[in-house]
């Protein structure tokens, strides 16, 4: 079975797998070099014009595989050599151009920039065009179309823009690091760091002082991936990688959903805290609704906290679907618990580097959280729990939930958007950044349907029913 989506991930997947393999062995500085040429053996190019081109690429691949650029906030960053290959975009006309007489598109255009041949054919002038769209409004044929390039179209909050040299550029004041740009860039030209070398440190260390034990914090979106093994082997690969337990931080879902539901019945209003990209986005462009965020700390900083408390001192890695997670372990509230974020595309090239070959594993087992903990990983799933927790609490009959789950950053604008007028009927809403949740995240292995299928199953096989048994063992 394909381990992913696209040849992309799968490039990128062999940079990673052979940095990490190389940090493994402490040989990683000396064969920095070497890398792309182990990709891509020879004299011939695999993808580009020249191999001396796909190796300076793979170069770039490589920074981003050990970091990145330390002086750029931002976990996403563009590999602007790679950025080459797409046209500039903005309105062109199409061959469905009929040669009309009528000439609308040429009377509404603002700047001129619209000509015609002999055969009266329109052609827009590039440099006196403004992008306004009024001429694609009037064509009576619609010839005239936006061409977008597949990272703007991608990005939902204009994020990504143009540079002087044509290449995609990222407006850190916008970006929400959400990751739309890297799953759909056709070139792989954008990509989210990768701080697998920290995770390596972190575990090599750990092995040869044992001073503190490192925990794996597992999102319930893995019940959806590495669909070519079972779930207790890719825990148990876990442990080979040199993991001391794996937790689900579905467990910290069921405690923030146990806190949340309380803190909405109190508040009579909120948006949930558990999708960094969601409450960046809140942050950056709904300021005034700040104080509506949920002050719970995320699943994954709330297990991890937990755990901290509980076995310090000890290291936690989060694995999942979320380049903002990345983002998010960097901010002050979230640091102190969670030492490192990876993604579920990371967590194959460390197995790979190691050579270890999960579908050969015993299973191990999973079974700290409840369905309603579990099934935070897909849209909708969040305000099930939350209402399950004001069951669970007695507070039901009370105060009547009425819930917003929005799927994809649109649909959580339409919901701030009418929230910020006092026009929403509702009195929770539950965001993702993704489509589908976290199921839809930029790190998954795999997207699709099938995933929300996959995690109400897991959710099902849950141990514990109820949040109340789910969070009874923690005390």
């Amino acid at each position: 079975m394909r381990k992913f989506d696209t040849k992309v991930q799968h490039l990128k997947y062999k940079v990673l797998r052979e940095v990490a393999k190389q940090a493994w062995d402490d040989t990683l500085l000396d064969n920095l070099l070497e890398i792309p040429k182990k990709i891509v053996p020879g004299n011939m190019p695999t993808m580009r014009c020249c191999v001396y081109k796909e190796r300076a690429i793979l170069g770039d691949r490589v920074r981003l595989a050990m970091g990145g650029d330390k002086e750029n906030p931002n976990v996403i960053e563009v590999i602007e050599t790679a950025c080459d290959e797409c046209p500039m975009g903005g309105y062109e006309v199409t061959n469905s151009c009929r040669g009309c007489l009528a000439h609308r598109c040429e009377d509404v255009c603002p700047r001129g920039a619209i000509s015609f041949d002999h055969n009266h054919v329109a052609h827009i002038d590039k440099s006196k065009c403004v992008d306004c769209g009024a001429c694609a409004k009037v064509c009576p044929y619609t010839a005239i179309v936006n061409r977008k390039r597949p990272c703007e179209n991608a990005c939902k909050i204009k994020a990504i823009y143009m540079n002087e040299n044509k290449a995609a550029a990222i407006n850190n004041d916008k970006c929400i690091s959400c990751g739309a740009c890297v799953y759909q860039c056709p070139f792989g030209a954008i990509m989210d760091k990768s701080y697998i070398l920290d995770v390596i440190d972190i575990i090599k260390k750990s092995e040869n002082n044992q001073k503190y034990k490192v925990y794996a914090v597992v999102a319930p979106s893995i019940s959806s991936q590495f669909r070519y093994a079972k779930l207790g082997q890719v825990i148990s690969g876990l442990k080979k990688l040199g993991f001391h337990a794996v937790v689900e931080a579905a467990l910290g879902a069921d405690m923030v959903a146990w806190a949340e539901s309380e803190e909405l019945a109190e508040k009579g209003f909120l948006t949930s805290s558990c999708c960094p990209a969601f409450v960046d986005y809140i942050e950056k462009f709904f300021p005034d609704l700040k104080e509506f965020v949920s002050h719970n700390l995320s699943p994954m900083a709330t297990i991890a906290k937990y755990i901290k408390e509980q076995d310090a001192p000890c290291k936690i890695v989060f694995i999942g679907p979320c380049t903002a997670k990345k983002a998010e372990v960097q901010k002050e509230a979230v640091r102190q618990y969670v030492d490192v974020a990876m993604t579920f595309e990371e967590l194959q090239a460390l197995f790979d580097s190691k050579d270890l070959e999960i579908t050969e594993l015993d299973e191990d087992v999973l079974d700290n959280a409840s369905y309603f903990g579990r099934i935070f990983a897909r849209c909708g799933g969040l305000a099930d729990a939350v209402a399950e927790g004001l069951k669970e609490h007695g507070l039901d009959k009370d105060f009547q939930l009425k819930a917003l789950s929005c799927d994809g950053i649109e649909a959580c604008r339409t919901a701030l958007m009418k929230k910020s007028k006092n026009v929403l009927d509702a009195n929770f809403i539950e965001g993702m950044a993704c489509i589908g949740g976290c199921i839809g995240g930029a790190g998954c292995l795999t997207h699709g349907e099938k995933n929300k299928a996959e995690v109400d199953k897991y959710g099902k096989e849950a141990y514990e029913k109820t949040i109340t048994d789910a969070i009874s063992m923690l005390k």
